[in-house]
């Protein structure tokens, strides 16, 4: 089913009232990752991190990251919402609160996580609110979400100093949510490794031009 949305939720996140009940038991998803051949799902190998990033559409972010020597396993999923276990039309309604969202495990003995950041800061607009490109709604919103309160002070003082080189350059601020990482749902089968999947699908990643400083 299709929830009917409208340009009011669209723009703004919805009321506990406005948003849609869910369910209690979760989407079925792949369980290993096509290009890595890793698992999707924990448990993950120890020693490894995790960092859960929104950044527009994410078929092309999670291509991004896959990509990065280092990464473990990625999966794509939505975060940051009000709807339990949602469905992707219900999250492309505009009432869920969710966003499209990328889970990295990655090894910080072979990436660190200030190259992580590096990489989702360069990638994308982060000065766009709802919205990333032509991509207008709730789930299209900048996030990082993280594990712990060290993850969070590198996350926050990378938002400072790209900031400063968006100002420089005479970008817009930042609308970029930085928070401890709620419920990370998993998205349905077709949505994991989409570009791998569909090499010629639609990846709408574009960043500012602007280099992170360092």
């Amino acid at each position: 089913m299709f929830f009917h949305s409208t340009p009011e939720y669209k723009a703004r996140m919805p009321s506990a009232e406005q948003a849609l009940p869910g369910r209690s038991e979760p989407m079925e998803t792949s369980s290993v990752h096509t290009v890595l051949g890793t698992p999707i799902k924990p448990p993950f190998p120890e020693g490894m991190q995790q960092l859960i990033i929104g950044m527009g559409c994410f078929w092309g972010a999670e291509r991004l990251f896959w990509r990065v020597p280092g990464v473990y396993s990625t999966a794509v999923g939505y975060i940051a919402g009000m709807t339990p276990n949602p469905t992707y039309d219900e999250v492309c309604s505009g009432r869920t609160g969710h966003t499209e969202a990328v889970l990295v495990v990655f090894d910080p003995e072979q990436v660190s996580l200030e190259q992580l950041l590096k990489i989702f800061w360069e990638s994308h607009d982060p000065t766009q609110g709802m919205q990333q490109g032509n991509d207008r709604g709730t789930q299209y919103r900048s996030g990082i979400y993280v594990s712990d309160m060290a993850q969070r002070a590198k996350a926050e003082v990378s938002r400072l100093n790209f900031a400063n080189a968006l100002d420089e350059a005479g970008k817009g601020g930042i609308t970029t949510e930085i928070m401890e990482a709620p419920t990370f749902y998993y998205a349905e089968s077709y949505h994991q490794q989409y570009l791998d999947k569909n090499p010629n699908g639609y990846c709408g990643l574009g960043g500012t031009g602007v280099c992170m400083p360092g």
